[in-house]
């Protein structure tokens, strides 16, 4: 369709060009002309709520099934078989007490950012809100929902939704970066599949850094869009809070301890499921693994971590199986060793519930208001 067609559906008849339609008569029968005609307007086709609100979430688990299925495929149900029947009571106790002292180390991570940002939190507070946030992370798609949830009720209860959220988002980032750092550290010291191309691997990481850092800064200084505003915030966040002298120190020292206790959970896990890799190796592949761990295509981690943990063994000469047996017996141990967080979150539950019956039975019934209220507007007649 050309031009013309495409203006045809924005046309105006004239009077003494209309023609007569027989169909389209007055009451009385006389043919009438149309003056004018006026398209309907024409709507955008929109998502559907369902699709829109859902969508996300399915992606995000499919991704970690089809890993999964395609690992059932190629190493069968005997791995994950394996590591399920590997947990052992030890390893539970051991996983806990190492979860809890990241988790307190996380804590005082984001203690030390939401001061520095100017929202201040207790430490008891912080650790408990991390445990739930660790717990909803290990079962709801995208391992990001635990912080999200986090950091809303921060910035509510600070009276600053925007710098909870900005609390919570660096510390974050700054727990993944430093976990980069390490990690990059150790691949370079100790053997690993992935060292042969590690240069390139940090060529481009620099580079998509330098980028990055170049495009905050032009967009600071440009107008006063809420992309302007945002830039400015990131750089006002960076120079005054997280690279202030009292502050990056700290962010450094819990980040680091939290990087060793994840490890060393997972070298445990390797252990008791049976892997007899040196132990500088092991550590290589297993900080591979946590790496691939932050991906958000998947619940708790299952499906990334596993798959990586297929490729990084069997390429170091292990056995794919043997990564799946660890990352299993890792993954069961894990989410109990968070399994403080669901009864956090069972006691908001019941608080809340408790809150509401309160109120209600402290609310004057409706009918009893209204009969106190009719028998003084008698009183006052009478």
């Amino acid at each position: 369709m050309g031009t013309t067609g495409l203006r045809a559906l924005w046309f105006t008849v004239r009077s003494h060009h209309s023609r007569r339609i027989a169909a389209t008569s007055e009451p009385g029968g006389r043919p009438v002309r149309i003056c004018s005609v006026e398209p309907a307007s024409a709507e955008p086709v929109r998502i559907h709520p369902v699709l829109h609100r859902f969508g996300p979430p399915v992606l995000r688990l499919s991704g970690g099934v089809i890993v999964l299925l395609l690992l059932g495929r190629q190493v069968g149900a005997g791995p994950f078989q394996h590591g399920l029947r590997a947990v052992s009571w030890p390893a539970i106790v051991t996983a806990v007490a190492l979860t809890a002292m990241t988790t307190v180390c996380s804590a005082w991570r984001w203690r030390i950012v939401a001061q520095a940002l100017g929202v201040g939190l207790d430490l008891p507070a912080a650790v408990g809100a991390y445990y739930r946030s660790q717990f909803l992370n290990s079962v709801l798609p995208g391992g990001v929902l635990g912080d999200v949830h986090r950091a809303v009720a921060h910035g509510r209860h600070a009276g600053d939704l925007g710098r909870g959220v900005r609390a919570v988002a660096w510390e974050r980032l700054c727990g993944q970066v430093v976990q980069a750092v390490v990690t990059v550290i150790v691949l370079l010291t100790l053997p690993s599949p992935v060292r042969p191309a590690l240069p390139y691997l940090l060529a481009g990481v620099a580079v998509t850094a330098v980028c990055a850092v170049l495009a905050v800064r032009v967009a600071a200084r440009r107008g006063r869009s809420r992309s302007t505003l945002a830039a400015r915030a990131v750089v006002d966040d960076v120079r005054r809070g997280l690279l202030a002298r009292q502050v990056w120190p700290q962010l450094t020292l819990a980040s680091v301890l939290v990087v060793a206790g994840h490890t060393t959970t997972f070298v445990i896990a390797a252990r008791v499921a049976g892997s007899t890799a040196p132990l500088g190796e092991l550590v290589a592949l297993l900080m591979l693994v946590q790496t691939a761990m932050v991906i958000p295509l998947s619940v708790g981690g299952w499906g990334p971590r596993e798959g990586a943990a297929a490729w990084a063994f069997a390429a170091a000469g292990f056995g794919a199986a043997a990564g799946v047996t660890v990352t299993t017996l890792y993954a069961v141990i894990a989410l109990v060793a968070v399994a403080p967080g669901a009864l956090l979150l069972l006691h908001d539950v019941v608080r809340r519930a408790r809150g509401r019956r309160s109120t209600i039975a402290d609310e004057p019934p409706r009918r009893d208001v209204a009969a106190s209220a009719a028998k003084e507007l008698e009183a006052i007649r009478g």
